[in-house]
């Protein structure tokens, strides 16, 4: 297993910790090949999960979940950890807020496996100056890379 593929892996099981009822999301920030952080979608600590009373949808999305990418910036935040140059594996594909939060963040890779509800959004991407790649390694299939 690279280490792509092996930070993914960790990325799904971080993913089994997420209170939202309707996508559990996980997500991992790497720097020279060490976890700094990791993160899952759910509510704000000492709040009320999706999982207890519900989720919270207002356009379609869940106002109660704070997404995996943002959670594992702020742990990392939280506890002083330096993530400028790092990468990110997370679960699906960012949406746009999550995907400011990691750019404003220093953190310049992106990898994914699941693409979720971003039609065009490589398109916009590419007009920003945020390069896509598509890559397939040997046994768990397809991911994707943003790199800046």
């Amino acid at each position: 297993m690279n280490w792509n593929e092996y930070f993914l892996k960790i990325a799904e099981t971080v993913s089994t910790r997420a209170t939202c009822k309707r996508l559990k999301v996980g997500s991992v920030i790497v720097k020279d090949k060490q976890i700094i952080s990791t993160g899952y979608n759910g509510s704000p600590s000492g709040t009320s999960h999706c999982t207890d009373i519900g989720c919270l949808i207002i356009n379609n999305s869940c106002q109660r979940t704070i997404h995996a990418e943002t959670n594992a910036i702020i742990q990392a935040a939280k506890h002083g950890v330096n993530i400028n140059g790092s990468s990110i594996y997370v679960t699906h594909q960012p949406c746009l807020n999550c995907l400011k939060h990691i750019l404003n963040a220093g953190i310049n890779r992106i990898y994914f496996t699941h693409l979720y509800g971003s039609i065009g959004m490589t398109e916009n991407l590419q007009e920003i100056g945020i390069k896509t790649k598509n890559i397939d390694p040997q046994d768990t299939g397809d991911y994707v890379v943003y790199y800046f």
